[in-house]
């Protein structure tokens, strides 16, 4: 029975993608077809996927899109670039490594891998363009720093991982094993995603420098001012803030994550209202029209994606190919490498959200069976699903940069495959060495 469910689920899946079906579709069409085949009543379908978009941590969802949003809008986006742009001075490779700086400040706030691409994008890949930078090499570091946004929190994917992972817990026999595993929540998510962001984010430095000085590219001609860093921090102190109130309110234990999501919203309308005075009607009606297209995207995969994986479950799926996995070997170093290949295989073809939602019930049990903790396994998995932005034939970032710098996807895909490398060496650091991950949660009491 097993067999042939998985026969149904995956190959009504891959067909459905292969013939062109958007991914909710060829979701929700496979899962109601085995639906129909094991006889379930169809109103199941429905329970389950209304009962998976009603959850309060996914209330953080549309509110943190809505903020980043009304950043963006309000000119506290910008602010953050100019900011990260005054610190490139004349250094080889300065005006790159202002990017990284720049997509890892505008990640702290949008929560989101294309949102970051874009808004540090339609500013710096231009400015790195007039400085003699290539296209595709501007282009190339832009798409790969934007998969930071997905890493430094507040992250979109760690919500969605964390939703996934609540209603999963350890099997008894893992547990018995190898004892009782840490609860899965979303602010220790958070913080456990801090040090992992910036070893990323100083891999990618380090190629943009060997990659800076091989190519002769150099910061701004303007020099290296201490007074024009300190202006720059002055003008965008308010925007500086808002990371700060935002992880400051989580950590500190003053508010939830959706509660920091609603906070950050008003912040944002009140600095881009009162303080900056950017922030206009028709620029809000936008960010709310963006909001809703992406939070409605969102939403629609969850529903048909948390059916899917229920489906999995159910039917012991999980279960079967955990025991495959440790049929071959029960090295944990063995089994992280498999992993890790898979989801950057997989982050290739699939939207990160989804592939979430589709992979934490069949991943999470093997996880599980080896002693992988859930707060570890679930920062890897992100990591490695945030190359996917920078790597075809998917891509996001990649789309992205390439409608700003008016170049082929093709050119700036070969271009951000050394980055890509890079990451690949940091994920498989961050996978091997478990503190990285797991040594700030422990320090804040987690």
């Amino acid at each position: 029975m097993e067999s042939q469910i998985v026969l149904i689920l995956f190959g009504g899946f891959l067909l459905l993608l292969f013939i062109g079906a958007p991914i909710t579709v060829a979701l929700g069409v496979s899962t109601l077809i085995s639906f129909i085949y094991l006889g379930e009543n169809p109103i199941k379908f429905v329970q389950i996927a209304f009962t998976s978009v009603g959850s309060f941590p996914l209330m953080a969802l549309p509110a943190f899109i809505l903020a980043g949003a009304l950043m963006e809008a309000a000119g506290l986006s910008r602010r953050l670039i100019n900011v990260a742009e005054s610190f490139a001075g004349p250094f080889t490779g300065g005006m790159s490594a202002a990017t990284v700086f720049a997509c890892l400040f505008f990640g702290a706030i949008s929560g989101s891998g294309p949102a970051t691409t874009a808004a540090v994008g339609m500013l710096m890949i231009p400015a790195m363009i007039e400085r003699n930078y290539s296209r595709s090499y501007s282009s190339a570091i832009t798409a790969s720093s934007g998969g930071l946004g997905i890493v430094i929190p507040p992250s979109i994917p760690l919500i969605i991982f964390g939703i996934a992972a609540l209603g999963m817990p350890a099997p008894p026999a893992a547990v018995e094993q190898h004892g009782v595993f840490q609860t899965v929540s979303i602010p220790k998510l958070f913080i456990a995603g801090f040090m992992p962001a910036f070893l990323i984010a100083g891999s990618l430095l380090i190629m943009n420098y060997i990659l800076a000085k091989k190519h002769g590219y150099k910061g701004n001609t303007e020099g290296w001012s201490a007074r024009h860093i300190w202006c720059e921090m002055y003008r965008g102190f308010w925007a500086l803030m808002a990371p700060v109130v935002i992880l400051g309110g989580i950590y500190s234990g003053f508010f939830t994550p959706t509660e920091a999501a609603i906070v950050a919203i008003f912040y944002t309308l009140i600095v881009g209202a009162f303080i900056y005075r950017e922030l206009s009607w028709e620029k809000l009606f936008t960010a709310l029209e963006t909001t809703t297209w992406l939070t409605g995207r969102v939403l629609l995969i969850m529903f048909t994606a948390t059916v899917f994986g229920r489906l999995l479950v159910e039917n012991q799926i999980p279960a079967i190919i955990a025991e495959g996995m440790l049929s071959i070997t029960d090295s944990i170093y063995v089994i992280w490498t498999l992993v890790i290949f898979f989801l950057l295989f997989v982050g290739m073809f699939m939207e990160t959200l989804a592939t979430i939602l589709i992979l934490v019930p069949v991943m999470l049990p093997v996880a599980y069976s080896v002693g992988i903790d859930p707060i570890h396994f679930g920062v890897v998995m992100v990591c490695c699903l945030g190359i996917g932005f920078q790597t075809p034939p998917l891509g996001e970032n990649l789309f992205i940069a390439s409608g700003i710098s008016n170049i082929s996807i093709e050119k700036i895909s070969v271009a951000a495959l050394p980055f890509a490398f890079i990451n690949t060496i940091a994920i498989f650091i961050i996978a091997f060495v478990p503190e990285i991950s797991l040594w700030l949660p422990r320090f804040f009491g987690y």
